[in-house]
């Protein structure tokens, strides 16, 4: 296990900056997630860390020391690619044995050291098979197997579930998680999945035009979004925009919103984010007197989903989203009109 420190770290390509001084520390033992569109530097620093690419500027450090001219196969670095990239002509064993035999370890400590492994991703007996005669999540195992059997310092994923399909995905976002904690190994993952950041991460760093837009714990980030980019990008989110009419009330083109968030001065221009399952929606009538936040509208699209439903909901010129729970309820039909509301402390003010 051991602690990695990305310090001032810039990478250029030609006019594109891919790294803007990016800084972060990777907790011993800890599963950090790397997320944001392409392009945005993620797998960038990724990349940097594995040594396939050289940082223009910053040092990356491993246990506190400088590995920028280390070459890549003495890092002690784990990697595990987005299509695995498994030799197709070698079975299951002697591709999991492949960075132990360049390494030059001996036959039977291999056979031992691979069995071990084997175990822990439960591919048992399955020694002898090609990635062909392997499903997509065995092919997966094998990869997450042949990159800790060398029992690195740090563990790389790019993308790691990407090739799966959803029940696979979700099935195996456990499994991972369940041999990362059994193992205790510092892990890296890239991935542009929401649901999979949220579900595999310790913490999770926000990236856009190759710098961190906000990080923290995934509850963190979700629930108070710093920008409207961050609020948008990890889930959903309206956004109301206004200016502070007086403390904890924003005055907007569709009346008063209430929020408990610290705001600018009287008069300042602001932008409040609400999450859709944060809002309640019934009746024209009003939705209880304790919810601080009411809009009225007309609705133009509901979207039964099975677990839940997705309204949209058109608040004078502009549209509203709101997730609810499935509980057998009243489903509300096109045209109706509805109330909206919420409380408060789900007014988050971000920066547009």
């Amino acid at each position: 296990m051991s602690v990695v420190e990305i310090d001032k770290v810039v990478k250029r390509y030609d006019s594109v900056t891919a790294l803007a001084g990016v800084t972060l520390t990777f907790a011993d033992g800890e599963f950090f997630g790397l997320l944001g569109p392409s392009g945005s530097g993620k797998t960038t620093l990724l990349r940097a860390i594995a040594g396939f690419i050289k940082p223009d500027k910053g040092q990356i450090r491993l246990d506190g020391r400088d590995i920028g001219r280390t070459p890549v196969h003495r890092r002690e670095i784990g990697m595990v690619f987005q299509n695995y990239a498994l030799f197709p002509h070698l079975n299951v064993f002697d591709n999991i044995a492949f960075g132990l035999s360049v390494r030059g370890i001996r036959k039977a400590e291999q056979v031992s050291r691979v069995g071990e492994i084997l175990s822990l991703v439960r591919l048992a007996g399955m020694e002898r098979r090609t990635p062909r005669q392997l499903s997509g999540g065995q092919q997966q195992r094998v990869a997450l197997a042949r990159a800790l059997v060398t029992r690195p310092k740090l563990l790389l994923l790019d993308e790691p579930l990407g090739a799966l399909d959803k029940r696979l995905r979700q099935q195996m976002q456990i499994e991972l998680k369940q041999i990362q904690r059994e193992v205790g190994i510092t892990t890296v993952f890239v991935t542009h999945d929401q649901e999979e950041a949220l579900t595999l991460s310790d913490r999770i760093a926000i990236f856009n035009e190759g710098q961190i837009v906000q990080s923290g714990r995934p509850s963190e980030v979700y629930e108070r979004p710093k920008t409207a980019f961050a609020a948008n990008f990890l889930g959903d989110a309206n956004f109301f925009e206004g200016r502070v009419a007086a403390r904890g009330r924003v005055a907007t083109e569709w009346g008063y919103l209430a929020t408990n968030d610290d705001l600018p001065p009287q008069g300042q221009p602001v932008m409040l984010a609400v999450r859709p399952e944060k809002i309640t929606i019934g009746p024209a009538a009003p939705v209880g007197a304790s919810l601080g936040n009411r809009l009225t509208g007309h609705l133009a699209q509901a979207v039964y989903s099975g677990m839940s439903t997705t309204y949209r909901v058109t608040v004078g010129a502009r549209e509203v989203i709101v997730f609810e729970q499935n509980r057998g309820d009243h489903v509300f039909g096109p045209g109706e009109t509805v109330s909206l509301a919420w409380l408060p402390t789900h007014s988050v003010v971000v920066t547009p």
